[in-house]
């Protein structure tokens, strides 16, 4: 049985999205330091290879590692895959705590794309459709 390894982002500033997805989650961005760079830069990367690459990790170990690649070209159209992200993980969010949380995400460059508010069969739905900072879509529940 396989196991997530990392959650992996193509970006044009893998840097900044790693800064914005770290904010997020409360994570931490992992930066290229000695003697990782070392390493790194011994085994044939470039200092330019290091600036095409970014790291969060989860600080108390539980959650995934997301890393950040980046991209051979701009993002043309919709996700294939995205995050839905808990407001309040663990439980159904009040509307204002929602709200709250969208605009922390709006505030570190997010973009609102849409409310959906609607039933789907028995369950209600009260989520935001959002962009991060790149474009990629990810729902705020």
């Amino acid at each position: 049985m396989g196991g997530l390894g990392n959650i992996v982002f193509y970006a044009d500033d893998p840097r900044a999205l790693a800064r914005f997805w770290a904010a997020v989650f409360g994570y931490e961005p992992a930066e290229w330091d000695a003697p990782l760079e070392s390493q790194l830069l011994d085994a044939g990367l470039t200092p330019e290879d290091l600036e095409k690459r970014a790291l969060v990790e989860d600080p108390a170990g539980v959650g995934p590692r997301l890393f950040f690649h980046h991209a051979d070209r701009p993002k043309q159209s919709r996700n294939r895959m995205h995050l839905d992200i808990s407001a309040t993980p663990g439980r159904r969010p009040s509307p204002t705590e929602l709200h709250a949380e969208k605009d922390r995400l709006v505030a570190l460059g997010a973009e609102v794309v849409r409310l959906v508010d609607q039933q789907w069969g028995p369950w209600p739905e009260y989520y935001f459709q959002m962009r991060d900072p790149e474009g990629n879509e990810f729902c705020l529940q």
